[in-house]
């Protein structure tokens, strides 16, 4: 039996990976809950926006998360501005571990400006292209399952290579961030994110204003585990008190 609400939504989402739809019925007999309570889990996944109720059951949301081109469009000064705040704090490193995402591809391109040298492990295509500009960095492509939208390798493969490597950096972005800690839209980000920062000395979250007190499936890490928030504007509230309880240093890109 999925006890744990947040586990068992998950593993709904999961389900929906491999299927397009599926019925309360047979999802309540997969989990070991009743019907009830699958269908309390369908009403409040459909609120997140990451699924859409059928009759009798449900269907996972097509680009729940716009994919990577159509966000590569979107708050670009934001973006910018926070890739080079979050520049110096890396000065003095040889070895990252970077993330897929628009806010991580800002940063690579940055990277490809500022620094020489260095070796970049990442899964994003993106973020490898980006790198490319600069011959001096030495970039490692990781290897896994090959993810159409979010032009990214995931999977067990990537997660397995990534366990064998240490960085002084992971470099990492999120769909949300709230008091609990980062969390991803995609299962598969999660898991390729939460292992990039166990291997790295510290952990740097890249991420707007839009991501604040947003909950994801994929919750990767808690903040215990980070050590700076680049952002664009200051967060307030239970993330704030997060942040600090956390001794998570914040910090605030200039337009």
């Amino acid at each position: 039996m999925t006890k744990n609400k947040r586990a068992r939504q998950t593993k709904i989402l999961s389900e929906l990976e491999s299927r397009p739809t599926l019925r309360v019925s047979e999802l309540a007999t997969r989990l070991s809950v009743s019907q009830e309570t699958i269908r309390r889990d369908l009403d409040a996944l459909t609120r997140e926006g990451l699924i859409d109720r059928t009759y009798g059951g449900a269907m996972r949301r097509l680009n729940a998360e716009p994919v990577l081109n159509e966000r590569q469009m979107q708050k670009v000064p934001e973006r910018q501005a926070i890739a080079r705040a979050a520049l110096p704090i890396l000065r003095g490193a040889q070895h990252l571990m970077l993330g897929s995402g628009a806010t991580t591809t800002h940063v690579a391109r940055r990277i490809a400006q500022e620094m020489r040298d260095i070796t970049v492990m990442n899964h994003s295509f993106a973020t490898a292209t980006a790198l490319a500009l600069n011959p001096t960095i030495d970039i490692l492509m990781v290897p896994g399952r090959y993810h159409p939208s979010e032009g990214a390798m995931h999977g067990a493969e990537t997660v397995g290579f990534l366990e064998t490597m240490r960085a002084d950096w992971a470099i990492l972005g999120a769909s949300g961030l709230s008091s609990e800690g980062p969390s991803d839209v995609l299962l598969e980000a999660g898991s390729v994110y939460a292992a990039m920062a166990r291997r790295a000395e510290r952990t740097m979250i890249v991420a707007d204003a839009s991501k604040f007190d947003l909950v994801s499936p994929s919750s990767w890490a808690r903040w215990a585990r980070v050590d700076v928030l680049v952002t664009d504007r200051a967060p307030g509230g239970a993330l704030a008190e997060a942040l600090e309880q956390a001794s998570v240093t914040v910090e605030v890109s200039k337009a």
